[in-house]
Formats: structure tokens, C-alpha cells, sequence
């Protein structure tokens, strides 16, 4: 009865598929002796009869880099979405640790997904490693290559610019310089190219206030503390700073204001130092300060007065330590500065055109060489630089030693008297400027002529203005210190 039945089905399928041509092909010898047997293979398989499973296929070799190029022993595999086969080249020890996973019969209805999946982690695996490698290749270039910046030595003129800001490095508590002049003569160059000359300072490891571990002055409130309990504090001994200060920087920038990421993440009020902590024991430099906001002129006003920044802000209360050399340029066509602020500046250099025609085609010579090749043009001064900078490092060492004598204490103070000047900020910086100019020349007294030199730098801007008045302030200055000293 069974084998009727079997009989009738095989005849309904062969008059519903006549046009196979593997009707008579046993899908497998060792199922002949079954009932079904006699079955074509290709109509079970169109009526979804599984028999038996079939052996699985052996897996692929693993997987040694998707890119990789291929090689003698490179085995070839369909790469499926994609019109051309991909190559894939043989398991090494250096190759990628991931390979493709071995799927059994119950993971084909996932395999596209899975595939298409396993095929784009490869790739982004890949990108990133060569995206880090390019950021790392970078990041060594960066540390060889650095901006090349002017020697100070290759500046042709403009002795009194320069002479005001060797003095104010020898010694910071003058108060900074204000040079103002025409266009393109230089100003900007000159004080960024006073970086090279820098000497080194002593401070605090990991201290943001650049604190002296030996001055209580020019320590921060923590510092401070720990050095009263008697802890010892690693130091280190690096450059003075030079912080450009931008005329569109914000007050919260300069001032410092409440550290954002720890408050969201740690959820505690922490200070996030601005410029003035950076610039502490270092150079404050604003290029045309004649035009900066009002607000920010207020705050450098007030951290130049105390040498402090305090900061009220968030609920946060906090000061730290703010001294430091402010340097201004700008332009007396683009606008005059405050008197406020004028007066904080320790001295006054006035810049001017070159009107020599020699020499203003040596400056164009020499600006040339250096756009053209800025690191030779720098070892051809290495030599000028480093003199300079051991004149420089001696006269600070020097300064404590300078002494003078009351006399000239007593004219430099007459002087002032005589010209109204307001206040005593200008006997006091003539006084340490003629101290410096005389450690700068290597000398141990002060005479006549450092306060010569000095003293129309340092009380030029501190007359008061006279419309009417049609000679220069600084003659006056000059004239005054004649009467007096002769």
C-alpha cells in the first residue's frame, strides 16, 4: 500500500516538472534503498523535503587584512555586493587578530546582514588606524618644525624701542613700555622677537600661577599654604611666558572664570585660569592697546595696581598672584589711550620712519633673507643672539649690586617736581631704570648719563598735555634734566 503511494506521487510530480533534466538522478546513492528514494533531488527540493543535512563546507582560511594587496598564497573569495572578486591574502603574525566567523545552516537568513556589518567594522578599523598614525606623524612634525620668529640682534634701528625693552627684562618692576609709532616700522616684530632673549625663572611644578617656590610674593594661595606647613614643593625652571593678549578676548578669557567640564561632570566649583594667571612672572603683550575695550582696560588697571587678579564670579572667590611686564604698541593716528592706563606703563618709547635711504634698503635686504630662509637667516645671528642674551642674564644677576648715590636721587627727583609731573611713579621708575641701564653696561654705580638716557622714556607720557604746546614732551624732558644736572 505504502509503495502505491509511493508510486503515485512520483508520477504526479514527474507530469508536473517534464522539463528537468536531472529527473533521473539520484540526489544520493546512499538514500536508493529508501522509500523515496526514486525522488529526483531538484523536486524535493522544490517541495522543501530535507532528507538529510549535507556535510558542512570546510571553512575559509582566516582573514589577514581586507586591503591587503595579493600575493602568491592569497586566497581568492567572492566579496558579496561588489562586481569583482577581492583578494585576501594568507593568516600571518602580524596580521589583524579578527577573521570571519563560521556560520552553520541556521545562520543564513542573518548572513547578508552579519556580512554587510563584519565588512564595515573592518573598514573603520582600518581608517582609524591610519587616521591616528597621520595625527601622530603630525604631532612629531609639529615639535621639529616651530614658528621661525625675527632675531632681536637682526632689528636695524630703533635703538630707544629696544633699549626700553632690554630694561624692562632686566628688571620687571619698571612696569612694562608703551611704544607707539608710525605703521610698518617694526613694533610688533621687535617685541615678539624678544622671546629668544628670555631668560629662565624658577616655579612650581604643575602651579598655574607660574609661583616662585622662593618669593611668598609671586605665590598662589595654595602654594602658599603648603609652604607654611612645611611641605616641600618640586620645582622646575622654564622661560618667561609671553601672552599675547587679543583685543577681542572676553573679560571671563582674561580674568578666568568657573571651570565648565568639572562642574558638569564632577559636579564642584572649580577656577579655570585666564591670561593674567599665565602671564604672571612673564610678558603681557597688547598690539594696538590704544584700541581695546574699556572693560578689559579696567581689569589690566586694576591687576596692575595690586600685581593681583581677584576674581568674583559663579561663587567663586578667588585671587592669585597677577605681576607682570605689560608691553602696548599702537598708533596715535588710530586713537589716544586713557591716562589711567598710560600711566601704568613704566616707560614711553616713541618709534619713527626711517629716513635714511641706506638704511631703509638694508631693512628691506634683511627682511628678504629671512622670508626667504628664516632658519639660516637665525643662525647667521645665533652668535649676536646668545652675547645678548649673557648681557642679559649677567645684568640681572648684577642689578642687586648697582648702587646710587643720593645726589642723583635728589636731581631725578627735582626734575619731576619741576615739570608737574603727577604723582611718584616716575621718580621711582627713572630710579630703577638708570639702575638697570647701568647693570646692562656692567657697571656697579649709576652716573649722569644712564639718567640721560632714561629719564625722557619715563616721563615723556607722564606731562600733561598742552594743547598750544607745539614741542615734543620728550625735549622738554630733556631740556629740564640739562638745567638740573648741569
Amino acid at each position: 500500500m505504502r509503495s502505491a503511494y509511493d508510486g503515485l506521487a512520483r508520477d504526479l510530480l514527474l507530469s508536473a516538472y517534464p522539463h528537468c533534466p536531472n529527473h533521473h538522478q539520484p540526489p544520493n546513492p546512499e538514500l536508493s534503498g529508501n522509500s523515496a528514494g526514486n525522488i529526483p533531488f531538484c523536486l524535493l527540493r522544490r517541495r522543501r523535503i530535507t532528507l538529510a543535512r549535507p556535510p558542512p563546507p570546510p571553512p575559509p582560511p582566516p582573514m589577514a587584512g581586507l586591503l591587503a594587496p595579493p600575493s602568491s598564497s592569497s586566497t581568492t573569495l567572492p566579496f558579496r555586493g561588489a562586481p569583482t572578486l577581492l583578494s585576501l591574502s594568507s593568516p600571518s603574525p602580524a596580521s589583524l587578530p579578527a577573521q570571519i566567523p563560521r556560520r552553520g545552516s541556521s545562520d543564513i537568513g542573518a548572513r547578508s546582514s552579519s556580512r554587510k556589518g563584519f565588512r564595515r567594522l573592518r573598514i573603520s578599523n582600518v581608517a582609524a588606524s591610519e587616521v591616528s598614525s597621520t595625527a601622530q606623524a603630525k604631532k612629531l612634525a609639529a615639535k621639529d618644525v616651530q614658528r621661525p620668529v625675527y632675531p632681536f640682534a637682526a632689528i636695524v634701528g630703533q635703538e630707544e624701542m629696544k633699549l626700553c625693552l632690554l630694561l624692562n627684562v632686566i628688571d620687571p618692576k619698571i612696569g612694562g613700555v608703551m611704544i607707539m609709532g608710525d605703521r610698518g616700522t617694526g613694533k610688533s616684530t621687535t617685541v615678539r622677537s624678544l622671546i629668544d632673549l628670555l631668560p629662565e625663572i624658577k616655579v612650581v611644578i604643575g602651579d598655574p600661577f607660574n609661583s616662585d617656590p622662593d618669593d611668598p610674593e609671586s605665590m598662589g594661595i595654595e602654594v602658599r599654604e603648603l609652604i607654611m606647613k612645611g611641605e616641600k614643593l618640586p620645582s622646575t625652571t622654564t622661560k618667561i611666558t609671553m601672552v599675547d593678549l587679543p583685543l577681542g578676548a572676553t573679560e571671563d578669557r582674561v580674568c578666568g572664570t568657573i571651570d565648565i567640564e568639572k562642574a558638569l561632570t564632577e559636579g564642584v566649583k572649580a577656577f579655570e585660569p585666564g591670561l593674567l594667571a599665565k602671564a604672571n612672572r612673564g610678558i603681557l603683550y597688547v598690539d594696538e592697546v590704544n584700541l581695546l575695550d574699556d572693560h578689559l582696560v579696567d581689569v589690566l588697571l586694576d591687576s596692575a595696581a595690586s600685581g593681583w587678579n581677584t576674581v568674583e564670579r559663579e561663587g567663586i572667590s578667588i585671587s592669585h598672584p597677577a605681576r607682570f611686564i605689560l608691553i602696548g604698541s599702537g598708533n596715535p593716528e588710530e586713537g589716544e589711550l586713557r591716562p589711567q592706563l598710560l600711566d601704568r606703563f613704566g616707560m614711553h618709547a616713541q618709534v619713527g620712519t626711517v629716513r635714511d635711504a641706506e638704511l631703509r634698503v638694508r631693512i628691506v635686504e634683511e627682511r628678504a633673507r629671512f622670508d626667504a630662509d628664516p632658519k639660516g637667516f637665525r643662525e647667521s645671528y645665533a652668535l649676536d643672539q646668545e652675547k645678548l642674551q649673557q648681557q642679559i642674564t649677567s645684568a640681572r644677576t648684577n642689578l642687586s649690586l648697582v648702587h646710587m648715590d643720593r645726589e642723583i636721587r635728589v636731581k631725578i627727583s627735582k626734575v619731576c617736581s619741576e615739570l608737574n609731573v603727577d604723582g611718584l611713579r616716575g621718580d621711582i621708575v627713572t630710579n630703577r631704570a638708570a639702575r638697570a641701564l647701568a647693570a646692562l653696561k656692567g657697571r656697579d654705580a649709576v652716573i649722569a648719563d644712564d639718567v640721560a638716557t632714561v629719564i625722557p622714556n619715563c616721563l615723556r607720557h607722564r606731562l600733561r598735555k598742552d594743547p598750544l604746546e607745539s614741542i615734543d614732551s620728550g625735549l622738554l624732558v630733556v631740556e629740564k634734566f640739562s638745567d638740573v644736572f648741569n
